[in-house]
């Protein structure tokens, strides 16, 4: 099986060398595995393991899941002071490079730099700001912290190569490829209090703006490629904006291009310079354009400051394959060869246990993996890209007996059957999920926050008056949540009649039942008991009683920990 990830990228100090990451290998010659799903191509050495079906609840199927309002930090919480064929891996990672320019030095292009950092030293374009005493309180930080380095650097490990290439292609300075180690330490489940979400932090609004689809299934913010294509388009419309002015297009992209824009109005018409150092600006965005500044400096000079970066090498780790159409996810990873967590590290923006059915129809595996799964992904039939099996109703039976029968939801099996509205009779053959298995926690969690999205207008619960043909199932689509959720903040089963007119809450206030959902997370180099805590959102005290720990115990890399995710319901 080919590794996931390269060797971690280690961040020591200047003591201890650093250790050379190596490359991922193509593979030489493809074998043929058999599976319960059929005969697969296979790299050699590798065996597809097909697990049986999982009896764990699902988030859609549990509603104290589905309602959870637990979510991710904004970034790590160590964090800083105040394709159109079926693979392309030839194409969406190898794009033409851009004419010589800033980016190259010494005839070197691109691709002939051997360490990625290299690469990105050679298209550093913005101010030094070396005299700046806020850049040098970050750089302090910076240098005095490793181990959030060494986290972030760790994760960016899959995505910069693509996001340098990217930048490149734009002719765009190369700083911003480090944008993402200050907006969420390269954590791709990354979610802050405003709702911003992902690698480049969009809230809902900007993402919608920018092109990034967010529904049921998907979200946009968290997809590797749509969102770095999205905050690019962003960045350099703020950077037209501002006449060509980097520094304050990265405050923008901050705070907001109106409260850029008032200060410099004020500062014009004082007659005081309109460079960023000189503006009245937030507390927060007078902080964000240092720390970028200091991590450039960092970069570009680790050994001044104690610090060894361990090479990335200069080529793609990902590549995007077209999936022909929705796929189950568990399914997609084992004709991949890889594991469902890896699957989802790559592909952060489907949050439940397949893709989206309207689309995006493509996901990211590895590079050595694209071509396999390009011709796997062709062999499998409907049912069992979906991993379906088939039951036939029983009297007594309901959509939602059904859905708790198979450890899923009735938006799921409508979306399987294709029944919009309506209940179901006896003897009717339904296709029912047979290749479900536990989500990872984080990715529970982010289908948590749009099953249990809570809205409020002046304290009062956000409500939906029924239109003439609605069904619970039609508004949960349209609201985005969940149809078990939905009937139980409201009294109902998931199948009963609407009137039109009716009103139907989609939120309730915080006095409810707390429900508890137990998950498993597994302990991930550079992982500190403090750091999963705010992760989950819990206490240092809880996470050790959950789990049989001391304040003196130590975590290993691969130890399971049991999580208590709290929701509420009305």
């Amino acid at each position: 099986m080919p590794p996931m990830r390269r060797s971690p990228l280690l961040v020591l100090p200047l003591l201890a060398l650093a250790a050379c990451a190596h490359a991922p290998q193509r593979p030489a010659q493809p074998q043929i595995l058999e599976s319960p799903l059929g005969s697969f191509v296979a790299p050699p050495g590798q065996t597809i393991v097909s697990a049986p079906p999982s009896a764990a609840p699902t988030p859609e199927a549990d509603p104290a899941v589905a309602s959870a309002s637990a979510s991710l930090p904004a970034a790590d919480p160590a964090a800083p002071v105040d394709a159109s064929g079926p693979t392309e891996a030839k194409a969406l990672e190898q794009q033409p490079a851009p004419a010589p320019g800033p980016t190259q030095v010494a005839g070197l292009d691109p691709a002939q730099y051997g360490d990625l950092f290299d690469r990105i030293r050679a298209g550093f374009r913005l101010e030094d700001a070396s005299e700046r005493a806020a850049v040098d309180q970050q750089l302090r930080w910076y240098a005095s912290n490793p181990d959030y380095l060494q986290r972030a650097f760790g994760r960016a490990d899959l995505y910069l190569y693509y996001i340098v290439t990217e930048l490149e292609r734009r002719g765009m300075p190369l700083e911003l490829a480090l944008l993402p180690v200050v907006e969420s330490a390269f954590e791709p489940y990354a979610y802050s209090r405003a709702r911003a979400s992902g690698l480049w932090q969009f809230i809902p609004g900007t993402g919608s703006k920018y092109g990034l689809k967010q529904d049921w299934w998907y979200d946009g913010r968290r997809d590797i490629v749509e969102s770095t294509r999205a905050a690019l388009d962003y960045l350099q419309s703020l950077h037209d904006e501002f006449n060509g002015d980097w520094l304050l297009a990265i405050a923008a992209y901050n705070c907001g291009e109106a409260l850029v824009e008032r200060a410099v109005d004020m500062n014009r018409g004082a007659g005081r310079p309109v460079d960023f150092w000189d503006l009245w600006l937030p507390r927060e965005t007078k902080a964000y354009v240092p720390k970028l500044l200091a991590m450039k400096r960092l970069v570009l000079d680790p050994e001044a400051f104690g610090l060894a970066f361990s090479p990335i090498p200069n080529q793609p780790y990902f590549a995007r394959v077209s999936t022909q159409g929705q796929v189950n996810l568990r399914i997609a990873a084992e004709i991949a060869g890889i594991s469902p967590e890896d699957l989802y590290e790559l592909n952060p923006a489907f949050h439940r246990w397949a893709t989206d059915p309207a689309g995006p129809h493509f996901v990211l595996v590895p590079v050595e993996a694209a071509d396999v799964f390009a011709e796997n992904i062709t062999q499998l039939s409907a049912d069992q890209r979906l991993g379906v099996a088939h039951y036939s109703v029983h009297r007594g039976d309901s959509l939602a007996s059904v859905a708790l029968k198979f450890h899923t939801s009735v938006v799921v099996l409508r979306e399987l059957n294709d029944l919009p509205v309506g209940g179901i009779t006896v003897g009717d053959d339904l296709r029912v999920p047979g290749a479900m298995t536990d989500l990872p926690a984080k990715v529970v969690l982010a289908a948590a926050r749009v099953d249990g999205r809570v809205r409020f207008r002046g304290g009062r619960a956000h409500v939906q008056v029924v239109r003439r043909g609605d069904s619970l199932w039609t508004i949960a689509r349209r609201t985005g949540m969940n149809v078990n959720t939905l009937a139980v903040l409201n009294g109902l089963q998931p199948d009963d009649p609407l009137r039109a007119g009716q009103r139907i809450r989609l939120s309730t206030d915080s006095g409810g039942r707390v429900h508890r959902r137990h998950v498993e997370y597994t302990v991930r180099e550079g992982d500190t008991v403090p750091l999963i805590a705010r992760l989950f959102q819990c206490s240092v005290p809880q996470l050790l009683a959950w789990n049989g720990l001391s304040t003196h115990s130590h975590l290993r890399t691969g130890q399971k920990l049991r999580i208590h995710l709290a929701s509420r319901h009305g």
